[in-house]
């Protein structure tokens, strides 16, 4: 079963017959990742301590988080950009507390291991993280804009992930946040370029939820 054209054709090239190759519209998500046109509430943005009429970014990657979550909010703290952050550090406490430490202009609400993802996307405009498949996945299906890294050090399983999101006008992967993320946060916050990007986002429909049901019941009519 396979979320992409590609990874089809990665099924096919490996020499599986096209009968046990089926794809999907996307990466299985939860279900929770899904309404988000129900919109956000001035009151759960103001409940972060942040202000609801300015631009949000939720920044998160994976369970342990990373260091590169420090470099991102102090670049963004010494740019003057008017962007607020939410960061998510999962099992880190270490980098939990740095991060509250090390940001003294950026309004920002930083928080560990929360298994509330869907909602926080639900109050931000656009996501910053690593170029896995599951964050990625989440936040298209949230009618965020994405910026990932890709570069040498990225998982190469991951590489393709980056590619993606840029080719379908998804968001913008940068070769370093260290050098790369003022700019990229600079062209999100641009309300028209902000705006070509969410189009893109809401015009992709995963369905992938739905349809692996229907896959596994063909699979195993074929069975009986």
């Amino acid at each position: 079963i396979c979320g992409c054209d590609r990874a089809r054709e990665q099924a096919l090239g490996a020499g599986h017959p096209a009968s046990h190759v089926f794809q999907t519209s996307g990466m299985i998500l939860s279900p929770r990742f899904y309404g988000h046109e129900d919109g956000r509430q001035p009151g759960d943005i103001t409940a972060l301590g942040l202000d609801p009429s300015r631009p949000i970014a939720l920044m998160m990657f994976g369970g342990e988080g990373s260091s590169a979550m420090l470099t991102i909010a102090r670049l963004l703290d010494e740019s003057g950009l008017d962007v607020q952050l939410i960061a998510v550090c999962g099992k880190n406490e270490r980098l939990e507390a740095r991060l509250r430490s090390v940001v003294r202009r950026l309004p920002m609400h930083v928080l560990g291991f929360t298994s509330d993802v869907a909602r926080l996307m639900r109050l931000s405009d656009f996501f910053i993280g690593k170029p896995g498949p599951g964050s990625i996945s989440e936040a298209l299906a949230m009618g965020l804009p994405v910026i990932v890294e890709c570069n040498a050090w990225t998982m190469p399983q991951e590489r393709y992930n980056a590619q993606w999101v840029e080719e379908r006008g998804f968001g913008i992967a940068v070769q370093s946040f260290r050098r790369g993320i003022v700019g990229a946060v600079t062209t999100m916050l641009d309300t028209r370029r902000r705006q070509e990007f969410v189009e893109r986002v809401n015009g992709y429909e995963n369905r992938a939820v739905f349809e692996i049901p229907e896959i596994l019941e063909h699979i195993l009519s074929r069975s009986t």
